[in-house]
């Protein structure tokens, strides 16, 4: 995938989202690949996290809220990206419960906004939105979810997912279908894990939490199943497609899975243990049941990317686990973040 850097160099991206866990990531990518990017986040406690991992100052930073069109809209008109990368949305099932209208508002009227003003943008050649594997109706499928499933959630962060894939497939359907200066694309993957990630009630940051503040681990739903995968496998595949619908706007349109093959999934005890035996620690955690629905399995059918795309999972879960303990292993030692996150970026892309 080195060959990625040679396509991304002096493209102009705009990243929304850019100061959150993903977002950070793929910035710190298209900084490794010498892109010209425009970020644009709320200003808000990621930021911090954010300055760590990235040579920030590279980037033109717009610290503002997605649902502010007006602000949105000439931001994005003045900086003529060339690629968006849409990540900006409220991440959380467990913060969909205390936030519901927050939630939707961000998660439907911001994807809407970015939808929008990429209609006026004569400079955008590959759009890609950023959903989740949320977005479908969960009936325990063992087979996997297709592209094609149905779309659907009965909390509100899955609905607000299901809703930003229903209205891009409004605006595919109706404005973009015509054009012919971009192509465009919804991104869906499962659970990843990574260096960099805070959030509340997440496997990873609460078991690195309970290290830094010497107390009781508890977790929730030990017996649930995830997908799990490095968070620089879906980011490689953005960029991938990105890239194809740069060249084949009309080839590589539509809504694409990025998840681990099905050998992949762990269950969150086992996921709990591996990493602290990857950082040679012993730890008291309490396994309880979760006071909030999430599904006991949910996995994603990838073999679209798979075949089409040539794209699949570099790094096993095993090889996942023990990259993302290194990284919080510096960040626990106080060690330079940008550091490992630049030495991992360089890892996975095979960078010189």
């Amino acid at each position: 995938m080195s060959n990625l850097k040679s396509f991304y160099k002096n493209k102009r991206i705009l990243v929304t989202g850019h100061t959150g866990f993903k977002g950070t990531w793929l910035t710190a990518c298209l900084l490794k690949f010498n892109s010209k990017i425009m970020g644009y986040s709320k200003l808000d406690n990621r930021l911090k996290s954010y300055k760590k991992m990235c040579n920030y100052k590279k980037v033109k930073n717009v610290y503002a809220d997605i649902l502010d069109y007006k602000r949105l809209k000439k931001s994005v008109l003045n900086f003529k990206p060339q690629i968006i990368f849409h990540l900006a949305a409220q991440s959380l099932v467990s913060e969909s419960y205390k936030s519901p209208l927050d939630t939707v508002a961000t998660n439907t009227i911001g994807t809407s906004n970015i939808l929008n003003i990429s209609r006026q943008l004569k400079s955008l050649v590959s759009l890609i939105i950023i959903t989740s594997d949320k977005c479908y109706l969960n009936k325990e499928f063992q087979r996997g979810y297709k592209e094609t499933d149905t779309l659907g959630g009965e909390d509100l962060y899955s609905a607000s997912k299901a809703s930003a894939e229903i209205i891009f497939k409004a605006y595919s359907e109706s404005f973009f279908k015509f054009q012919k200066r971009f192509g465009y694309a919804t991104v869906r993957a499962g659970n990843v894990i990574g260096g960099g990630d805070w959030s509340k009630n997440r496997i990873i940051p609460d078991c690195v939490r309970s290290i830094v503040q010497k107390k009781t681990l508890t977790i929730r739903n030990p017996q649930s199943t995830r997908p799990w995968q490095h968070v620089l496998e879906p980011i490689s595949g953005y960029l991938l497609l990105a890239k194809k619908i740069y060249v084949n706007k009309k080839r590589y349109s539509g809504s694409w899975n990025f998840g681990p093959s099905f050998a992949e999934t762990m269950k969150v005890k086992s996921i709990v243990e591996l990493f602290f035996k990857s950082l040679s620690l012993k730890k008291k955690i309490i396994f309880k049941k979760g006071n909030f629905k999430e599904a006991n399995l949910l996995k994603l059918n990838s073999s679209n990317a798979l075949n089409k795309l040539k794209w699949s999972n570099t790094w096993n879960m095993r090889n996942s686990i023990l990259k993302t303990a290194k990284w919080y292993d510096h960040y626990i030692r106080k060690l330079e973040l940008k550091d490992i996150t630049n030495f991992q970026i360089k890892e996975y892309f095979k960078l010189k």
